[in-house]
């Protein structure tokens, strides 16, 4: 078993790693909840959503909700109809709200415990690879038709449990995606961390290497969002990849491209941006022959307009007036945040997809 300790302004709570946690529930879960809701989505559901009940229901009164998987359910209709079930359930401050699954459960989830009742308990247990990322740190939201997470808090569980065998049923989809996220931290912080993932063959990765990378992801963002909670200067680095990512999602449609491997692609653009823009000595060809080798589905930007793109962008919570803020690299380990032209980005996005998109 693996723990780490978060700070955060409101509370500390523990991220616990550990095969086989959801049996043993019991043994984290403190027995004067009097009612617990667990929050999750069709696909999960159908593989852990009974060892969780049957560990919990001893000692609570034990609630589910069931929500369509795919970013899609995070939306204004799925959040008003986890709302109506917690008034169902009859929960109070008393209660509390598991979020089980990956980072569209979590942030829906979480995001219904912060407002119900004006706030009431919630625990995380991630079960992708990519929820290493959103369930530490207490970002929680749900998306609008003009971009992702525009409606959400801060609000930080109370425990963060993840068992690390409910990834074993991963599709090579879902590894591409969490590690998105995994690159990301590795070259915010750490040269030799990514050279280690640029030789990764992620359809050849073993449970020892997945532990050993969920675990120093976590810590890079443990480490970050301590020092800055509420994204007002250094967490706004954890961004990174991030504004062309959301932007890709919404202009192809949410669920169409996941979550990590739009970051993925937008890192690879933030790479270009950020040699362009300082000079940077950044290893550009090799992590693009580590996104292709590894199979990101590059060929699903091919009819996207980069102006629409950059007209997404301008919706981005980092915009400001007609510069997107963006997170761009001086080195691997040191990250900045420059203001950025709209027509700045619209030549540089060209430029991308004839040289990475379209080729």
């Amino acid at each position: 078993m693996t723990s780490l300790m978060i700070q955060s302004s409101t509370h500390d709570y523990e991220v616990i790693l550990k095969a086989g946690a959801r049996r043993e529930l019991a043994n984290y879960i403190d027995e004067s909840y009097r009612s617990i809701l667990i929050i999750s989505d069709d696909k999960v559901a159908q593989f852990y959503l009974e060892d969780v009940v049957q560990s919990l229901k001893e000692n609570h009164k034990v609630h589910t909700s069931i929500i369509p998987s795919g970013e899609s359910s995070k939306s204004m209709a799925q959040y008003e109809k986890l709302l109506d079930d917690c008034i169902d359930a009859q929960l109070d401050r008393k209660s509390l709200i598991i979020a089980l699954g990956g980072g569209m459960v979590g942030d829906l989830a979480g995001f219904v415990a912060s407002t119900y009742l004006r706030g009431i308990d919630f625990i995380q247990m991630p079960t992708t690879i990519l929820a290493h990322d959103s369930s530490v740190g207490g970002k929680v939201a749900i998306n609008h038709k003009k971009g992702k997470n525009m409606i959400g808090s801060f609000y930080n569980p109370v425990m963060v449990i993840y068992d690390t065998e409910t990834l074993s049923t991963l599709s090579e989809e879902e590894i591409r995606s969490g590690y998105g996220e995994v690159i990301k931290h590795a070259l915010l912080c750490d040269e030799e961390w990514t050279n280690e993932l640029f030789q990764l063959s992620l359809p050849s990765l073993t449970t020892d290497q997945l532990t050993s990378d969920l675990t120093r992801g976590i810590r890079v963002k443990a480490d970050i969002v301590e020092k800055d909670e509420k994204e007002q200067g250094l967490r706004r680095h954890l961004n990174l990849g991030h504004t062309l990512a959301h932007a890709i999602e919404a202009e192809l449609g949410y669920g169409k491209i996941t979550h990590g491997e739009a970051v993925a692609i937008g890192i690879s653009f933030t790479l270009q941006l950020s040699r362009s823009k300082l000079t940077s000595n950044l290893p550009v060809i090799d992590y693009v022959n580590w996104m292709k080798e590894n199979k990101y589905p590059v060929q699903k930007l091919q009819d996207l307009k980069p102006e629409l793109l950059v007209e997404r962008m301008k919706w981005d919570k980092k915009a400001v007036q007609q510069n997107i803020h963006y997170v761009l690299l001086t080195n691997i380990g040191s990250p900045c945040v420059m203001p950025v032209s709209e027509g700045e980005l619209k030549e540089e996005l060209k430029r991308f997809f004839e040289e990475v998109i379209l080729t």
